[in-house]
């Protein structure tokens, strides 16, 4: 049990580190939108490159930061039941919810993406818009690393739900309780 709470703590940190780090892509992201706009409707002049940049650092914020999301229990979720069930059948229903939805899902995303990660890595993919960006593959290689921290995420989700089903959330830092509520 002492195992499960150290993989609970050290995903929620690695996790915690990497969605605090991408939080800060978000403002270069808005400074080069604005700058964008600026160019283009005051000085009518437009860089395809300066464009790509801006909604390729949201997408790699976007993929770095969901695992983070999903420890802080920000992600969409139907509340009619949940929230009147005891903390023990809400981790019934994270155990539930992580094995049958979130690591097949995350799984088939990491399998059907890799070999496309592959293939960009191998041609060096670079922006299909004339003086686009040059290191496509790059980004595309941020959807499996954010599957693997949403999976991890998810593992972190479950070991919290053992813990917690087996009366030994004491083991659990303050915070930390069933989905991360």
């Amino acid at each position: 049990m002492n195992g499960l709470a150290l993989f609970v703590r050290w995903i929620d940190r690695l996790n915690g580190a990497v969605g605090l780090t991408v939080s800060w892509l978000i403002l270069p992201v808005v400074l080069v939108a604005f700058t964008v706009v600026v160019l283009r409707y005051a000085f009518s002049i437009g860089f395809p490159w300066l464009q790509e940049l801006y909604i390729w650092l949201h997408g790699a914020a976007f993929m770095l930061a969901m695992a983070w999301v999903l420890r802080d229990g920000g992600h969409v979720r139907v509340d009619l039941f949940y929230k009147k069930w005891s903390v023990r059948k809400r981790a019934w229903a994270d155990l539930f919810g992580v094995f049958v939805f979130l690591v097949p899902m995350m799984g088939s995303i990491l399998y059907l993406s890799w070999p496309l990660v592959q293939r960009s890595w191998r041609i060096m993919e670079k922006s299909p818009t004339s003086d686009g960006l040059t290191y496509l593959y790059l980004l595309k290689t941020l959807l499996p690393v954010a599957c693997v921290l949403v999976l991890l995420q998810g593992l972190a989700i479950a070991a919290r739900a053992i813990l917690t089903i087996a009366e030994r959330e004491d083991l659990l830092p303050r915070s930390a309780t069933a989905g991360g509520h």
